[in-house]
């Protein structure tokens, strides 16, 4: 008996097309909203979780410039004090032992790739041979330094200058530091809390202080947690190096509770953006509520027919169901298979990258707003069905 209604539901639906098709596009836009937003949200989150992954587990102690800004800022008693001295340094190794604690040397410095080739402006960091595998653990090529006269390149930066290991690197304006030669190439690394070395080379600490005249002052520490967790490794810190409250001398980041921030606003983000989208599934649930109501009022005595050759409440009522959740399923299938493309259009443009569009998250999306737009359309057909079921057979018979 139900195949019959079913019959009848898709029929209603053949004899109205334009009508039907035109709640299927509400449907359509208001799947293709969510989803490709929710690919869009998800695809931001997991590119920052792969370009920061790798700096989850780090401490960064930088000096003290006021207000408590990690990355910058002013004023403040110990403002003027931009360096972190050996002292501090080695207070800071006692107090998180037995993690590893890392000085940081780092300027911007003139450098020429050959002869005949142009100046430009890199970063170097100086750290000590024997910690530089423990906060660069990942070369693509060569090896780590193993003397003065070496030293390692990032990703970016032998890409975009043509760098290989064995190429030497003349250090400052006409080479006035000296040559270096590349042992090894460093990963690409991302964005990162520490040190950004994508774009920078890295020395040794002692060809950084006899080149620069900078011993034992530090631009930051870098403490990798093995043991125990990053924030109490960062109080530790702060109680040690912070005791006087006036005049405090480092700030301390900690990565994995910044990398948790920054996930946690993402996930707003992608909130915000897939609710925009569920505003136009509501407006296209109204379309087809309207559009139910319509087809219960054109068939009023039809209805009326049908109840009086004995048709009961429940097979009326699901005669629409089965109209609503055929416009639901066609138009939430629609605007799934949609939303990939807009997915995809939307991660090319603005991540620059469609690495993520088919990942487990991305695709739970799809699912979700195709799911979302089939309990719309159901959801908003149940009322127009009861009130079909309900209706006094003798009054649907009268009706004109």
């Amino acid at each position: 008996m139900s195949t019959i209604f079913w019959e009848i539901s898709k029929r209603n639906i053949r004899l109205h097309m334009l009508r039907s098709c035109l709640a299927m596009l509400g449907i359509i836009i208001g799947v293709v909203a969510i989803a490709s937003m929710g690919i869009l949200g998800n695809s931001m989150v997991q590119a920052v979780s792969a370009s920061l992954s790798s700096v989850g587990d780090s401490v960064i102690v930088m000096p003290y410039v006021g207000g408590g800004m990690g990355f910058g800022g002013g004023g403040g008693a110990n403002s003027a004090n931009l360096m972190l001295t050996d002292q501090n340094y080695q207070q800071i190794k006692r107090v998180v032992a037995p993690n590893v604690a890392i000085p940081v040397h780092s300027t911007s410095e003139h450098m020429r790739m050959g002869v005949g080739s142009d100046d430009i402006v890199a970063t170097i960091y100086g750290l000590p041979p024997d910690q530089t595998k423990d906060l660069l653990p990942d070369l693509t090529a060569g090896d780590y330094n193993n003397g003065n006269s070496g030293c390692l390149v990032g990703a970016t930066f032998a890409t975009d200058h043509n760098v290989k290991v064995g190429s030497r690197i003349s250090v400052g304006t006409d080479g006035q530091y000296g040559t270096l030669r590349v042992t090894g190439i460093i990963k690409e690394r991302g964005m990162s809390f520490d040190i950004s070395t994508d774009n920078a080379i890295v020395v040794t600490k002692d060809w950084f202080e006899n080149t620069y005249n900078d011993p034992d002052q530090y631009n930051e520490v870098v403490v990798k947690v093995t043991s125990g967790d990053t924030a109490d490794v960062k109080t530790t810190i702060e109680n040690q190096l912070n005791r006087n409250i006036k005049q405090k001398t480092v700030t301390v980041i900690d990565s994995k509770a910044t990398l948790a921030t920054i996930y946690q606003t993402f996930g707003t983000i992608t909130t915000f953006v897939t609710a925009i989208g569920g505003i136009s599934m509501l407006v296209a649930g109204v379309s087809i509520f309207n559009i139910m109501m319509m087809s219960v009022n054109e068939r009023i005595k039809e209805i009326g027919i049908m109840r009086s050759i004995g048709t009961q409440k429940k097979e009326v009522m699901s005669m629409f169901i089965y109209e609503a959740a055929i416009i639901g399923v066609v138009g939430s299938l629609i605007g799934g298979a949609l939303s990939l493309l807009g997915g995809y259009a939307i991660s090319a443009l603005m991540l620059k990258t469609t690495q993520y569009l088919f990942t487990l998250s991305s695709m739970l999306s799809v699912v979700e707003g195709v799911s979302f737009g089939i309990v719309i359309c159901i959801l908003c057909g149940l009322y127009p069905a009861w009130q079909a079921a309900n209706l006094n057979p003798i009054d649907a018979l009268r009706h004109e």
